[in-house]
């Protein structure tokens, strides 16, 4: 049996003493147990091994939140420049070790550990060094960026420091890597993308040698479904056996959408997910399957609780354990289970009996024998379609629920639109947000037109509070004293979506890799352009407005957020109109019109007018 390296493996897992987690104790395990740590391809390793080896290297610090590897970055770059492992482990916070180019390198792998005293001794070098006033040391340093902060304040200023606290400061919060006159990097390892390394992951763990003792294993392979295990069956799954990688996209997809999303994911969770993902299982101690389970599981013909695809969000955990890992909540928010189409629930509860959904009950569900139809959802559909079932249908209901989830990461690409694959999500255009949004902006192009009028015509109904199929420009409106009226009908202005003198409205990137709706109202720089950051739950939102759902029913937070955007809005309006001199009203009488829709959807304006 693969003790050793399951048991290794459980340790990165949701497990309440989860040690392995923590860089500073793989060491110690695993020249205890003489296996090999997982190792992930560090994205900065390589460039900070230069680095330090160059004649005139640069001071390093390492920034991010907890599990982002800066441990890990500071220790492998510690043995690349020939530090020990007895040195490394050796108390004191502070290391130090001589490289080639004639320099200390000093490595402080977590700063929040050093005395106010050492902080204070140890950060005039650092300044000092970065300043150029002393060429004899160099630093990597680990900290996130509060600790960092709160580090220097132990710094006595003088003509030395004096400057340096603000300069830091900057670097962090305008996401610099260098400063003109510092010779020192940051690295923000939080810029390290999740779905970047979740590939790198999942390649660490399925490939590593440990699965070697599985070879001889009786269960590993078992040509009867029944009788295998389903920790292997999860194994290859995961790691795309026969060319299938939906699974792995699809848990990409997820995972670039919470990025976009302003959701940073370490790789420390990452590796929680991967390993609960191969090894979850309700029944299991810890709820994490180990090789001396696999007998009884099999046994009591409950491999079906251990799908790799109800573990993805952590359903083999109770939901008090469920709601303290990061990477489940997250995950979580996404539905997938709860919802459902109309269709899919169709094919999972009467494909077998309904001529016209047999072929996709045979293709989406018969096909899986191991996590698909087995002899429990089977019996329990029978059941609940007779009437009979002793729980009302609950348990059949349940099963169907995990059935949503493996169909979300395993219906084919070439079937998710017919099947509405998104809406077993809670954002049903989650999908095209990612695809035909964000990635084609990402390569250089441009939104589908059809994209932006959805949006256009979602701003307009929340703007208004009329039902309208405008599309082709902004309006802008108020009920006479308030712009956050929830019915707005005093036509107050309207921006042309296409280019028109100096108004547009268009879906475009920035910088910072942020997905914006801009509007340009002239094409005078006094004029600012008012942007609204299209995540990917504002995006959901507009576009289920404009697709008729009403605006407070889906997100109170979206809406008030949209009403604000439309005061920015009519702010800038103010302003090119007192900068053109434009009004809308004649010497003799006060005129302002009021809403309408037509026959065809479209907003009108009509004119009243009250006489002096």
């Amino acid at each position: 049996m693969n003790t050793v390296w399951i048991n290794f493996l459980r340790k990165y897992g949701p497990i309440p003493q989860n040690d392995n987690m923590y860089d500073e104790t793989i060491q110690r395990y695993v020249k205890q147990k003489g296996i090999r740590p997982i190792q992930i391809e560090a994205q900065y390793l390589n460039a900070l091994i230069e680095n330090f080896k160059t004649e005139n290297p640069r001071s390093v610090i390492l920034t991010g939140t907890a599990g982002d590897g800066k441990t890990y970055h500071c220790r492998e770059v510690w043995f690349q420049l020939n530090g020990t492992f007895d040195q490394w482990e050796k108390s004191g916070n502070i290391k130090e070790i001589s490289i080639d180019n004639g320099r200390t390198l000093y490595v402080i792998k977590d700063l929040s550990e050093l005395s106010d005293e050492e902080k204070r001794h140890i950060l005039f070098i650092f300044i000092r060094t970065i300043k150029g006033l002393q060429n004899d040391s160099i630093f990597l340093i680990a900290a996130n960026d509060g600790q960092l902060m709160e580090a220097l304040k132990f710094v006595e200023v003088n003509d030395v420091a004096t400057g340096v606290y603000e300069d830091i400061e900057e670097m962090l919060v305008s996401d610099l890597r260098e400063h003109s006159g510092y010779s020192l990097t940051m690295i923000n390892l939080s810029r390290i993308s999740a779905a970047w390394a979740l590939p790198r992951v999942i390649e660490a763990i399925t490939t590593h040698e440990g699965w070697a003792s599985c070879d001889q294993c009786i269960y590993r392979d078992n040509v009867d479904a029944e009788l295998r295990c389903p920790i292997w069956e999860n194994k290859k799954r995961l790691e795309g056996h026969d060319g299938n990688e939906t699974l792995r996209q699809r848990l990409g997809n997820l995972l670039e959408l919470c990025e976009i999303n302003g959701i940073h994911l370490p790789i420390r969770q990452l590796l929680l997910l991967v390993s609960n993902m191969i090894l979850g299982h309700p029944d299991a101690k810890d709820r994490l399957l180990r090789c001396r389970d696999i007998p009884n599981i099999l046994e009591e013909r409950s491999t079906s609780k251990a799908s790799i695809y109800r573990n993805v969000f952590g359903e083999n955990l109770p939901e008090h354990r469920k709601e303290t890992r990061d990477i489940f909540n997250t995950l979580g928010r996404f539905g997938v289970g709860s919802e459902t189409s109309n269709r899919v629930d169709s094919i999972l509860i009467f494909g077998e009996d309904d001529p016209e959904l047999n072929h996709l009950y045979q293709s989406l569900v018969l096909s899986d024998n191991y996590y698909g139809a087995d002899h429990a959802f089977r019996a329990e559909q029978r059941k609940y379609l007779e009437g009979i079932s002793e729980d009302g249908g609950a348990s059949f209901l349940d099963l169907v629920r995990a059935q949503r989830q493996r169909l979300f990461f395993s219906i084919p690409e070439e079937k998710a639109e017919d099947l509405r694959l998104w809406e077993l999500t809670t954002f049903h255009y989650a999908g095209e947000f990612l695809s035909k949004v964000y990635r084609i902006i990402e390569q250089g192009g441009r939104p589908h037109p059809q994209i932006l009028s959805r949006i256009v015509k979602g701003l307009n109904r929340i703007s208004t509070g009329l039902l309208t199929k405008t599309t082709d420009k902004l309006i802008l409106a108020t009920s006479g004293s308030n712009s956050q009226s929830r019915v707005s009908k005093i036509f107050e202005g309207n921006i042309s979506v296409a280019r028109d003198r100096g108004e547009s409205v268009q879906i475009k990137g920035d910088d910072l890799g942020r997905i914006n709706l801009e509007v340009s109202l002239s094409t005078s720089p006094t004029v600012p352009v008012v942007k609204l950051h299209l995540q990917l739950i504002r995006y959901e939102f507009l576009s289920r407005v404009a697709e008729g759902a009403l605006p407070g029913s889906f997100s109170r937070e979206c809406y008030e957020d949209i009403l604000a955007f439309k005061s920015r809005l009519m702010n800038a309006q103010a302003k090119r109109n007192k900068e053109y001199q434009e009004d809308d009203y004649l010497e003799d009488a006060l005129s302002f019109y009021i809403l309408v829709i037509n026959s065809d959807g479209v907003l009108d304006k009509k004119t009243v007018e009250v006489l002096n």
